[in-house]
């Protein structure tokens, strides 16, 4: 029995009868070989973390442009703590933590520069229909691996695909916009909490508010504190859901789920609306929308840059050039488009 054999058979042996586990996974878009050593999730998670893509996170907005502070989140850190709270939960439920863990560090490879202004950009001057999380199927399917992507697995590919929730509910209620798997569905979950959690964080340290203005109810149900508030919601989520006509149900208490939406429209409102965060992010929009329009008069150029982010198989792949020029956009971290736009817009000095 090989090691991925022996750690199948122990899936079997402790998972609940609601996770998934790996050997019956329904498999990838390209047929492979099982591995003596890791299981299809465990192959999965290891492929994202080794991806450009994912290293290019570290560079991305989580909520503040390029934050000079190195406390700030980024978009890598943000993902590194979705993965922790997805394993967390997925472990005490007895799901798969692999599979939650691949789905979390996956679920944001396609964000834009600049987080959702960067997003919003994209929407206007590419499509309406662009959106990130089908930019990150998008990246994992098409664009790494120098255009022959990650082939990975069905169930990872429908997390990442379906844990975005904008401003809408946690758990969508059509069920084809639910991810099939519970241990998705526990990525959505640990989505949110992660970033209430660390954007009211960054927020009181950046003094876009104070701590005083936080609701008091949010304060008195999930705590003061960044682990007592992460603590709050792993424990109510982990002892609120249960198996319901062979369905296992995610769920929170009433009262955990309405101090999250307190704090969640606290932060629209005094945080992600703010004039400080908004006005920045107009100026983000601007520059992504200027490189986007050299960049469709511009193909020579386009190729030269495409190279630098070894995506130069983008320019062959039979995509139209709007959507290769979108994709290169989306790829970009704040600190490379600010120096493109630099390079490309302003006056060079005279020697």
């Amino acid at each position: 029995m090989s090691i991925r054999e022996d750690f199948e058979e122990r899936e079997r042996r402790f998972m609940s009868l609601h996770g998934c586990l790996s050997a019956e996974s329904r498999g990838r878009i390209k047929p492979e070989a099982l591995r003596d050593v890791r299981t299809v999730f465990q192959l999965d998670r290891d492929r994202i973390v080794y991806c450009n893509a994912f290293r290019r996170m570290k560079y991305k907005t989580q909520v503040f442009l390029s934050p000079l502070g190195d406390q700030y989140r980024t978009r890598l850190t943000h993902t590194l703590e979705v993965s922790q709270i997805a394993r967390t939960v997925a472990r005490a439920m007895y799901m798969n933590e692999d599979l939650a863990e691949a789905i979390a560090l996956g679920h944001d490879l396609g964000h834009t520069p600049f987080g959702h202004s960067g997003e919003t950009a994209l929407k206007e001057i590419f499509s309406n229909s662009f959106a990130h999380n089908e930019q990150s199927l998008r990246v994992v399917d098409l664009l790494e691996n120098k255009g022959r992507g990650l082939n990975l697995t069905y169930e990872v590919r429908d997390g990442i695909l379906k844990h975005s929730k904008g401003y809408g509910k946690i758990m969508p209620e059509n069920i084809n916009e639910k991810p099939f798997t519970v241990e998705g569905q526990i990525v959505r979950f640990a989505d949110i909490m992660a970033y209430l959690n660390h954007d009211l964080e960054d927020a009181i340290r950046s003094r876009v508010i104070c701590e005083d203005q936080v609701p008091r109810l949010c304060i008195d149900v999930l705590g003061r504190t960044h682990p007592d508030r992460a603590t709050t919601m792993m424990r109510d989520i982990i002892f609120a859901s249960k198996s319901e006509n062979g369905e296992f149900v995610l769920n929170m208490s009433d009262e955990v789920y309405e101090a999250m939406a307190v704090l969640r429209q606290f932060l629209y409102d005094n945080v992600y609306r703010s004039d400080k965060v908004h006005k920045e992010f107009i100026k983000a929009k601007k520059i992504l929308s200027e490189l986007f329009d050299f960049f469709l008069n511009n193909s020579s150029r386009l190729e030269q840059e495409m190279t630098l982010l070894e995506m130069e198989h983008c320019m062959t792949n039979g995509q139209p050039y709007e959507r290769i020029v979108c994709d290169f956009i989306a790829s970009m971290t704040d600190r490379y488009a600010m120096n493109l736009y630099a390079k490309l817009f302003f006056p060079l000095p005279v020697v």
